[in-house]
């Protein structure tokens, strides 16, 4: 984590609320929660074949159409959708809680407990976030879901880790703090009346972008087909499935990189004014 995007992420002062954009976002990733939700309960098999159906034309039945296999375009959209969203939130959430539980723990510590967290730290920041995955799913077998959560996890987990030392290092000196401890209130007040009201809208920003950073490593490792494999229904292998087709089924390529779109940017507009 480099110092610009530290002093971008630290609180400097109110600014303009952005209610519109906030609200947009917000009800956009509603919309396309619904649909990973809901869609896959309602709409087809999205393994289901059906060869004499052969990149059928989009229809009232299939607003998307058909693949190359006979399969329901947006039936696997549905489910690609849901694959993502639920495996970025366990990821992020994952990392948050080890990266703040780790961040605090160094910063109140210190000592050998700090130099050893930031020496695991810097090992992780100086190996490419991608090239952990890799490493993480070439221990396990081909195309594991749990390597690939556990590999995206291990990735993030430093940039809480550094954001969330560097600000509780500030917060644990300061004058506030020092009078708690006089008084001894204990850690439970000082993490929840100084730690977590600062740490707060640094984390809310952090989990928007590693939701962002997850799922579009993971539609990166199914483009190339390193990640997960087929015919689970991902958004990085329909792209990639469906580059062949392009000329006489484009919406087989428009719908899974509109959606890829769609969710960077309602994540990226999540962001409280005053942290974006």
């Amino acid at each position: 984590m480099t110092t610009p995007l530290l002093e971008e992420l630290a609180p400097a002062g109110p600014r303009r609320p952005r209610p519109i954009a906030r609200r947009s976002a917000a009800l956009g990733l509603l919309a396309l929660a619904v649909f990973a939700l809901v869609g896959p309960l309602v709409l087809a098999d999205p393994a289901a074949q059906d060869l004499g159906r052969y990149l059928e034309s989009p229809s009232l039945a299939e607003p998307l159409g058909r693949d190359d296999y006979g399969r329901s375009v947006l039936a696997r959209l549905a489910h690609a959708t849901r694959l993502s969203l639920v495996l970025a939130a366990l990821c992020v959430a994952t990392a948050l809680v080890l990266g703040t539980a780790a961040g605090i723990a160094s910063a109140w510590l210190g000592g050998w407990v700090d130099a050893a967290l930031r020496a695991v730290s810097e090992a992780f920041v100086a190996i490419p976030a991608l090239l952990v995955v890799l490493l993480v799913s070439a221990l396990a077998s081909g195309g594991s879901l749990w390597a690939l959560y556990l590999g995206l996890a291990l990735a993030q987990w430093v940039e809480y880790f550094r954001v969330v030392r560097a600000r509780a290092s500030l917060v644990l000196g300061s004058p506030a703090v020092e009078a708690a401890g006089l008084l001894r209130l204990g850690p439970v007040h000082i993490i929840r009346q100084h730690l977590w009201p600062d740490l707060r809208p640094l984390l809310t920003t952090l989990a928007s972008l590693g939701m962002v950073t997850s799922i579009l490593a993971m539609s990166t490792l199914g483009f190339v087909k390193v990640g997960l494999q087929p015919p689970r229904a991902e958004l990085g292998l329909m792209i990639t499935d469906a580059f062949p087709f392009y000329d006489v089924a484009p919406w087989m390529v428009i719908a899974p990189i509109g959606v890829l779109f769609l969710l960077t940017v309602c994540f990226l507009g999540l962001r409280t004014s005053k942290d974006a």
